[in-house]
């Protein structure tokens, strides 16, 4: 049976550096993660300016239900069809990526724990809770390094989007996870522990 971690923080907190680092930790072959940033809504019957003034931080974005079914196809043992999605232009890609089942299945997502339909399926649940401000710079740099985005973009969407839904969705899912992760990445005791877990999870298959 797939043992599901979900993991959340803010944007920028350092959730993808944790998920990765735990999957590394353990043999290629029995775990891997899925993104929930993968499940954005496709929304082509838009222009790419009315799909880039959409609020990509609200749970409406995702579609969530598509990953709540997925996970329960992996845990019976199942493949699935995870979306591609093109930050760039705001876009799923006409291809998929095929996921097969494994022991260890991470999930990571700003709103991972702010949806009670993937809280339920998760069997640990992390928050990694980072200083605001260093959310902020890695985010900037995030979205200019790799999604081509300009500091004028970036400044007017965390105003106007990204700061308001951090404060009505993701920082109250902190009070459901059972272990928070403070820096993220850099918090070797916690991953340390996690990773030990995990082992231990394998190991007793």
């Amino acid at each position: 049976m797939t043992l599901i971690v979900g993991v959340s923080g803010g944007t920028g907190s350092g959730k993808t550096t944790v998920a990765r680092a735990l999957v590394d930790a353990l043999p290629s072959t029995k775990a891997q993660i899925i993104q929930h940033d993968s499940y954005y809504r496709h929304r082509p019957e838009l222009s790419f300016l009315e799909r880039s003034e959409l609020n990509f931080d609200h749970p409406d974005s995702l579609e969530t239900p598509l990953l709540v079914e997925h996970l329960k196809q992996l845990r019976a043992g199942e493949t699935v069809e995870v979306p591609i999605y093109d930050f760039k232009k705001h876009l799923r890609h006409s291809s998929t990526r095929t996921v097969e089942s494994t022991d260890i299945l991470v999930v990571e997502g700003i709103l991972a724990l702010a949806e009670p339909e993937l809280r339920e399926l998760f069997d640990i649940k992390v928050f990694v809770d980072t200083a605001a401000d260093i959310r902020v710079f890695r985010r900037v740099r995030r979205d200019i390094e790799q999604r081509g985005r300009s500091f004028t973009t970036i400044r007017d969407r965390y105003y106007r989007t990204v700061r308001p839904m951090h404060l009505e969705f993701v920082e109250p899912s902190k009070r459901w996870a059972d272990i928070i992760v403070p820096e993220g990445g850099e918090n070797y005791v916690a991953l340390d522990l996690l990773t030990t877990k995990l082992k231990s999870v394998i190991s007793s298959d």
